[in-house]
């Protein structure tokens, strides 16, 4: 059984040097809460109808190159892979997580890398995914220039992101990990993206169907109670309650609002100068 660590608020972070050992004991809730077909080993509440409806809009095609910034175990990614039949490449700054990944590729033409971000790795790529992870990064800003960086004129950045004011001082103190959870304003976001050189393509709202997976995911871990706190331990099993419950009524409420987003590098411009109005509704 492996414990994890308390924050001095008393809530517990997941341990991921112990990346193996969480991911056996949450597969069988995880596969469980999603519906048939939805569940490709990710570790977040988007369902693989989301995750390709993403990639659709964003243009992945075979013929593309594919980065994915912070990939996990390579749950996402490798449903990418398989279904576009794209030249793909995940980064992940877990090395348990990439060993996972690189196990789970088998003959797939793919790669996983130790990477920790941002920066970027050196080259260029056609789309660039950043998929549950930007919420982690505080200063949004630097990894929207890697980004930039990294693609063509015309190439696309496809992500989601938690949209919403900053954490209170309370907030902050009941949610597990809180030095990975900022959310961010909307038209913070979109000054961002703008003085980037990015201009929004497509976005989706995927606050009710990620707030439902939340429950489902909740109710999942509360009924295979016994089996997962006997290998991450009590306290560990109580923070993912704990925050898949806060999640759904975050998203529930309106507190936060879950987008996924296309986002293209328009030609014509460099980083800094405005390019223009975009509309997110």
């Amino acid at each position: 059984m492996t414990e994890a660590p308390r924050h001095d608020s008393g809530v517990v972070a997941l341990n991921h040097d112990a990346r193996e050992t969480y991911d056996r004991a949450l597969r069988q809730a995880r596969e469980a809460a999603f519906a048939r077909d939805e569940f490709v080993g990710q570790e977040s509440f988007m369902p693989a109808s989301d995750i390709l409806r993403l990639a659709e809009h964003a243009g992945i095609t075979a013929h593309s190159t594919v980065l994915d910034v912070c990939c996990g175990v390579g749950g996402p990614g490798l449903l990418l892979a398989r279904r576009f039949g794209c030249r793909y490449h995940g980064i992940d700054a877990s090395a348990a997580a990439v060993r996972i990944a690189r196990a789970r590729a088998g003959d797939l033409d793919c790669r996983f890398d130790v990477h920790k971000v941002p920066p970027l790795p050196i080259g260029r790529y056609d789309i660039v995914v950043l998929l549950e992870t930007l919420l982690a990064f505080e200063n949004k800003d630097g990894l929207l220039r890697a980004a930039y960086d990294a693609l063509p004129a015309g190439g696309r950045f496809a992500f989601t992101v938690e949209v919403g004011r900053s954490l209170s001082a309370a907030e902050r103190n009941l949610m597990p990990e809180p030095d990975t959870v900022w959310p961010v304003p909307m038209v913070e976001l979109l000054s961002q993206l703008d003085s980037v050189g990015f201009q929004v393509t497509w976005q989706e709202d995927c606050s009710a169907t990620h707030a439902a997976m939340a429950r489902r995911l909740y109710d999942e871990f509360v009924a295979d109670a016994d089996d997962i706190v006997q290998q991450i331990g009590r306290t560990a099993h109580d923070s993912l309650l704990t925050s898949h419950r806060l999640w759904a009524d975050w998203l529930e409420t309106g507190r936060v609002r879950k987008l996924a987003v296309v986002a293209a590098k328009v030609p014509e411009l460099r980083p800094n100068q405005p390019a223009g109005p975009t509309v997110v509704s």
